[in-house]
């Protein structure tokens, strides 16, 4: 799914009135309706919504859907700020529209410190879309501050009043912060970043079905991995296939007492389909690794760490777990990286180690696979303000070393030579444990081993390794959740994928 700014959605809009061809108010019908159905739907225990709504065309929704929620049995009350009733032109037609039903309460933003939000009270925040480009000031500040401060469920409609589309706001920004927001058509930057997504709680796409022929021409560089993307990634098994069909894999990595972070990746790469798999590590690992992955190959790489990397031809070498930073061991790395020219995995202390010059980064093989998380991506490129700008720095260092870069963080970002940017929406705050960037580094290995190409191992990696965890967290919990549950559930999210390639045919 395409990621479009402010501008690009209001272009597509417009498209979409020009040619459906639809009208405006039509269009706001249309997505005021797909939001009550999805209120409906969802809110069995609340009878009541408040709904806040500002002067523009996200007000012109709020009203529509008070409207529409009251035709359903709800009881509705609306507050808008009656000492500046000047509605955009679509919203005034919902405005009249609603001051004609005599059940529903027009209220005064003034009234909001005062109104009762019992338990049966949701709030519906429409006061500001996704226009705003300034800070909330005045009435609408005070507004957003009160209902920050009650309990009860938070909806917003398109985007949180207060917060940028596209762009980071300031430190003392005032926000709604919602516990869903129901956007349209398309997600929004700043709900795939920690310092604003947090503002969006759930976010719910509603396609209200913006003209097909506008999205697929226009060029975007940001995009969310979705269940499309991955379907069209995805190779189904081949039946008259060996194990040399799926290719070769080395998971180098492991020292004394961290044997635990080489386990998990090696696992990984078997449990994700690597043909033949091999693990590079020390021999105080050897019993470990011969007890719990049985099936890999052990490759001999020093005795209590790593001292020495074996070249191997036609194998893709994922290094990094457990490693550790020794001085033999950095030497082993290094050495290996300046005679080696294929694509790789590199991650956890291989990183560790390249970022303690900044001549290493230049042995990286060229279109290989870096996946930091952002203290590693700190120490290898430099401090950042935010995640926005580490984003950007991400974006100039994947070109100018003509690499990828596996950006972790809740949102994990596959950040392209070409300054292309694929956000993961999978995955949740039960893989904020030790060991789960291991998988990772297993899962993409294997995936590259199978022939995807490098761009395609790092996006169905990502978005595999989430989906397993979240069918862990339904499970087991996301604080319960250990990285081998996550491990475990492979096989579960193969089989969601093999029914929906056959679902395809």
């Amino acid at each position: 799914m395409k990621i479009f700014t402010v501008e690009n959605i209001r272009l597509a809009d417009q498209y979409t009135i020009q040619n459906e061809p639809i009208s405006s108010v039509q269009l706001m019908e249309r997505a005021s309706s797909l939001c009550t159905e999805w209120i409906f739907s969802n809110c069995k225990h609340h009878t009541k919504f408040a709904i806040f709504c500002g002067n523009g065309n996200n007000g012109g929704d709020g009203l529509a859907i008070a409207r529409m929620l009251y035709l359903k049995g709800f009881d509705v009350d609306v507050f808008v700020d009656k000492e500046q009733l000047k509605f955009s032109d679509d919203a005034l037609i919902n405005y009249k529209r609603l001051k004609d039903i005599s059940g529903i309460s027009l209220r005064d933003f003034n009234e909001t410190s005062k109104y009762n939000f019992d338990e049966k009270t949701a709030i519906i925040d429409e006061l500001f879309g996704t226009g705003l480009s300034r800070n909330p000031e005045g009435i609408f500040k005070e507004v957003i501050k009160v209902l920050n401060s009650k309990n009860n469920p938070k909806i917003s409609i398109d985007i949180p009043s207060g917060l940028f589309a596209d762009q980071m706001n300031d430190e003392n920004s005032t926000i709604f912060k919602a516990d869903y927001t129901l956007t349209f058509q398309f997600w929004k930057k700043t709900f795939l970043h920690p310092e604003t997504g947090i503002f969006a709680g759930k976010v719910i796409v509603l396609d209200i079905n913006l003209a097909q022929e506008f999205i697929e021409n226009t060029q975007i560089d940001d995009f969310v991995i979705d269940d499309k993307v991955i379907q069209n990634i995805f190779k189904v098994r081949q039946d008259f296939a060996h194990k040399g069909t799926y290719g070769k894999s080395i998971i180098v990595g492991g020292s004394y007492g961290k044997i635990g972070a080489v386990v998990l990746a090696t696992k990984s790469a078997l449990k994700t389909g690597s043909g033949l798999t091999f693990v590079l590590a020390p021999n105080c690992g050897y019993e470990i690794l011969q007890t719990s992955v049985p099936e890999a190959m052990f490759m001999d790489g020093g005795e209590k760490f790593i001292n020495q990397i074996e070249a191997v031809e036609n194998t893709v070498y994922g290094i990094g777990p457990g490693l550790g930073t020794e001085k033999e061991t950095e030497k082993a790395v290094l050495e290996f990286l300046k005679n080696h020219q294929s694509p790789l995995i590199l991650d956890a202390d291989a990183l560790n180690i390249i970022s303690k010059d900044k001549n290493y980064l230049k042995l990286i093989p060229k279109k290989s696979i870096i996946t930091p998380h952002p203290k590693e991506f700190e120490r290898l490129f430099g401090k950042t303000e935010n995640s926005f700008e580490r984003l950007d720095l991400a974006k100039i260092k994947a070109k100018e070393l003509n690499i990828y870069i596996v950006l972790k963080d809740h949102h994990t970002q596959v950040v392209t030579p070409e300054g292309t940017v694929f956000y993961n929406i999978t995955g949740n705050s039960g893989l904020a444990k030790g060991g789960s960037g291991d998988i990772l580094t297993g899962i993409i290995t294997s995936l590259f081993a199978q022939k995807y190409s490098v761009e395609e191992a790092a996006i169905l990696g990502v978005w595999l390794h989430g989906k397993a965890a979240d069918f862990a967290a339904e499970k087991y919990s996301k604080e319960a959740m250990q990285p081998t549950d996550v491990i475990n559930e492979f096989g579960n999210v193969f089989l969601y994928l093999n029914k929906k390639a056959t679902t395809q045919l």
